[in-house]
């Protein structure tokens, strides 16, 4: 029994947006790594605001650099996989520190986006957009 105990230190959440969904494992005695897929979150992602994103929930309760955090991410494109990794480390931090909650949740990283696409409809060539009208 002993032994999974001693496999099982971190934390893990889940977080989700749009069809991306990010698995967080939280290492508290880590050196400040942050893995996104077994790569470098500067190497995953290649744009500044999308890193600044992922890592906005550490960034705001100043704990970056603190723990190893190491993220699977699958689905949806980086943009949402970015945001769907500032929930699932919002969730984990909450884990680690209750109180935490109020100020992640005024910045609305605790809150599931739950906005998607549209489906096509039968007759339309998308989700609204109709063929054009025409008189005769």
């Amino acid at each position: 029994m002993s032994d999974l105990k001693e496999k099982r230190n971190y934390l893990y959440a889940v977080g989700r947006r749009k069809t991306a969904v990010a698995r967080v494992r939280y290492y508290k005695n880590g050196e400040g790594e942050f893995l996104v897929n077994e790569k470098d979150v500067k190497k995953y992602f290649d744009t500044r605001e999308t890193r600044a994103i992922a890592q906005s929930a550490l960034k705001l309760t100043n704990l970056l650099g603190t723990g190893k955090i190491t993220v699977k991410v699958i689905g949806g494109g980086k943009k949402s996989q970015a945001e769907s990794i500032r929930h699932g480390i919002s969730r984990v931090l909450l884990q680690i520190d209750a109180d935490l909650r109020d100020v992640l949740k005024k910045a609305g990283f605790l809150t599931r986006d739950p906005r998607r696409k549209e489906r096509k409809k039968p007759g339309l060539k998308r989700a609204r957009r109709a063929p054009q009208w025409s008189k005769r």
